[in-house]
């Protein structure tokens, strides 16, 4: 199998090529992880001339190591190598917590053999509970997204066709990176999005977290991915719930959404007061961790092409390394705050941008008093250029051109 450049995060991990830093990997199943730990062995072969026989590659997922998700056996395995190899060993684990107890391997192998570690794992509590205690200080999380429109682009390049039409299948399908291995029509790419999902949701929230009530977990998804981009309360999934003759706790409702934020299905964004230059605790926003998949949940419906939108436009500020946060000022909203190494700027996403919605699009970020860029991002061409300072960007333009422009 082919495996496309993911320059972006390999970058990220090279930087950290000697240092004694635990990688860790996190993010969605079928994001590419296991595909940059392959392109980092590469690099450690190719450019830094490492031998194959002191790289230790270990897919846990496969039946071929079932043996070793023992801790106390893996830590056993990897010594001898270590001690054969005689000189520094390079760990790459790809989906680690398939493996009983594994931070206790990772902190031992650590202490007692020359090593250099990277793991993978498709969940955010890898990083919490032990693995905090016992490697605090000592590991740097590279959290992986499913492709951003320029890197979609790279690898639909060899297709040729007209920017606005991949466009058109990035909205409907996302940037599940398999997707370009399948080059499959419209009805086996929903298949294949739709058996992703199903696989994200048994694996890594249901069976991890022994939810016993899936159908009531899909229609709280279903409620979810229809609503993203609005602000978010418990209640409102409650009264949802309720209409639908079902009942079921606040508690237990956040209790669901950070099983979905853990397994990467969701990202969940705080709101932000700008006056008040603090993080408010109601209100938040949800959108969805890759379009494609929220649309093989619901179906792909050009109504929704706002909310589509927005999220595209966080989930490409998240991909470039941006903190997001959703602004407030006053009783206006500001779609995106986007800070990064003390940068920031202000995003508002309009579909249609016409002079009939141009004051309600320009207003909150016109109430924002401080320097930095504030942008709106439209599809429509009918007006560009600035506005008081505020600048009229096309959205598409916006996700394929480096961020660092503003």
């Amino acid at each position: 199998m082919k495996i496309f450049p993911r320059d972006r995060y390999l970058k990220q991990l090279i930087s950290f090529h000697g240092s004694e830093l635990i990688r860790v990997i996190t993010g969605m199943r079928r994001s590419g992880k296991s595909s940059l730990l392959k392109l980092y062995r590469d690099w450690l072969v190719n450019e830094k001339k490492i031998e194959e026989k002191n790289i230790v590659y270990i897919n846990f997922e496969s039946l071929k190591y079932s043996n070793l998700t023992d801790y106390q056996v893996l830590y056993e395995h990897v010594c001898e190598i270590s001690a054969q190899a005689g000189a520094k060993v390079y760990l790459l684990f790809d989906e680690i917590q398939n493996v009983k107890d594994w931070e206790r391997a990772v902190n031992a192998l650590r202490v007692d053999c020359e090593c250099e570690i990277v793991l993978t794992g498709s969940n955010a509590r890898l990083l919490s509970g032990e693995l905090a205690t016992l490697l605090a200080g000592r590991y740097v999380e590279i959290q992986m997204f499913p492709l951003s429109f320029d890197e979609f682009l790279e690898f639909r390049k060899d297709i040729g066709e007209e920017i606005h039409k991949s466009f058109d299948a990035f909205l409907r399908f996302g940037g599940l990176p398999g997707l370009h291995e399948l080059q499959a029509s419209p009805r086996a790419t929903t298949q294949y999005l739709n058996d992703v999902f199903n696989s994200v949701l048994l694996k890594d929230v249901v069976s991890r977290n022994n939810i016993r009530d899936t159908e009531l977990l899909n229609r709280i998804i279903q409620f979810i991915f229809d609503n993203v981009g609005s602000t978010f309360s418990a209640k409102n999934i409650s009264d949802f719930l309720k209409s639908q003759g079902r009942k079921l706790g606040v508690e237990t409702i956040y209790n669901y959404l950070d099983y979905l934020a853990n397994a990467f299905v969701i990202e969940r964004v705080k709101r932000f007061d700008l006056k008040g230059k603090k993080y408010l605790e109601t209100q938040e926003k949800i959108y969805a961790a890759d379009v494609g998949i929220r649309n093989s949940v619901l179906g792909y419906r050009p109504s929704d092409i706002a909310g589509i939108l927005e999220n595209l436009v966080y989930l490409n500020l998240r991909q470039k390394g941006f903190s997001v946060s959703v602004g407030k000022t006053g009783t206006l909203e500001v779609d995106f705050v986007a800070s990064k190494d003390r940068a920031v700027f202000y995003v508002q996403v309009c579909y249609q941008l016409t002079p009939e919605n141009l004051e309600r699009e320009v207003s909150p970020l016109r109430q924002i008093k401080d320097n930095y860029p504030k942008l709106v991002l439209t599809l429509s061409d009918l007006m560009t250029g600035d506005i008081e300072g505020i600048k009229i960007r096309n959205l598409i333009d916006f996700l394929v051109e480096p961020i660092t422009t503003y």
